[in-house]
């Protein structure tokens, strides 16, 4: 904050005090600073108030951002079209979860039920709401491109973290369905699977959002220093060979992050959304279902609540029902590409987070370098 220079507005800013606030807030600009305003305590504004802000900006002929507004006075900005003229940050609502059903987890924050149509996902870190606001931005984009989505509609505080409140109505994952209806196995995958594909029937407009090839070909630098120079080389130079495409690839299509409403899929969690061929999301669930429960066999129960053996079945439904055309020869080397790229995912994690830590993070490291060296000599190519 030391390049910021922070002025207080309080009280009520009206005719009666508008050259007086003129005067003191002319005196605290900075001309060498970012000048921002405080509005934790502003309780009204009317438009001699209005003028005043507007001849500060005048001043020094810059964009000038007012944060921590009231739902009140952030009104008064909107209606008079301040919002145009000035940055003005809303204040967030703090809410509670005490209490509040668990209904996911994931590395980057814990899904709340708040209330039966309302649901809140709360971000590990205290400096996460760029984090929210660009899911928000990525899932208006998917919304708009006809793909069912959970778009939220507000921020809130959670202590000392923050969160992205959605409107789910009597909404339950596939993840739920599993666990509550075994015996609708098949079924459940087929109707799964089938989203997945109309998911990547959809396609951005170029320049959206990330092309998922170019998010995997900057892993290689964080996991290079586990794979020879030339293990690094052709895996840079198999990903490089992949073309453009627009095609929407989700990031992480678990079961989890698959709602159903009124029996109709819907996505939420669109932090990882890109474009790209069908591979990028098939390694990620080969990464979910199979790579994590490798060296940890009850991973699934302890992460996802599902029986610890579920986890071969649903990647082989996975992979049957999305490749039903394709003949059953062809499927292990598809399975070998996916194999591939999961892998170098995984290390990924490994490598940028604690995963990568104690006797499990070790034995994880080993067998990732070993599959890479194995795979690397099957695989000629990422397109499937």
């Amino acid at each position: 904050m030391e390049n910021t220079n922070i002025i207080s507005l309080t009280g009520r800013i009206d005719t009666s005090n508008a050259s007086e606030w003129e005067q003191k807030i002319m005196q605290q600009l900075s001309a060498e600073k970012e000048n921002v305003f405080d509005a934790s305590k502003l309780e009204y504004i009317s438009s001699a108030g209005l003028r005043v802000l507007i001849k500060a900006r005048k001043k020094l002929s810059c964009e000038m951002r007012i944060f921590d507004v009231s739902p009140e006075v952030y009104d008064i900005f909107e209606m008079t079209g301040f919002t145009e003229l000035f940055k003005i940050e809303k204040r967030i609502r703090e809410i509670s979860v005490d209490g509040c059903e668990i209904i996911g987890k994931g590395f980057y924050g814990t899904v709340y039920r708040i209330d039966p149509e309302t649901i809140v996902k709360v971000y590990n870190t205290p400096d996460s709401i760029p984090i929210i606001k660009n899911e928000q931005r990525l899932a208006r984009c998917a919304f708009v491109k006809g793909i069912p989505t959970a778009i939220s509609y507000d921020v809130v505080k959670v202590g000392d973290s923050y969160g992205s409140v959605f409107e789910l109505l009597k909404a339950s994952s596939f993840n739920d369905h599993l666990i509550n209806e075994p015996e609708d196995f098949d079924g459940l995958m087929k109707k799964y699977v089938e989203f997945l594909k109309v998911v990547h029937s959809a396609e951005m407009d170029a320049g959206t959002i990330p092309m998922a090839r170019d998010v995997f070909i900057g892993y290689l630098d964080a996991v290079k220093e586990y794979l020879t120079d030339e293990q690094t080389e052709k895996l840079r130079k198999l990903l490089s060979a992949m073309p453009d495409d627009l095609h929407v690839i989700h990031g992480d299509f678990q079961m989890k992050n698959v709602m159903l409403v009124n029996d109709e899929p819907m996505l939420i969690d669109m932090e990882t959304i890109a474009t790209g061929q069908p591979i990028f999301d098939l390694q990620a669930l080969y990464v979910t279902y199979c790579a994590f429960s490798e060296d940890c066999p009850d991973n699934l129960s302890s992460f996802l609540g599902i029986p610890d053996d579920l986890g071969e079945p649903i990647w082989n439904a996975i992979i049957e029902n999305y490749f039903d055309n394709t003949e059953k020869k062809d499927l292990p080397a598809i399975n070998d590409k996916i194999r591939l790229l999961a892998t170098v995912r995984f290390l990924y994690l490994l490598a940028v987070t604690d995963l990568k830590k104690g006797e499990l993070g070790e034995k994880r490291i080993q067998r990732s370098k070993s599959h890479i060296e194995e795979l690397l000599g099957k695989v000629d190519s990422f397109i499937i």
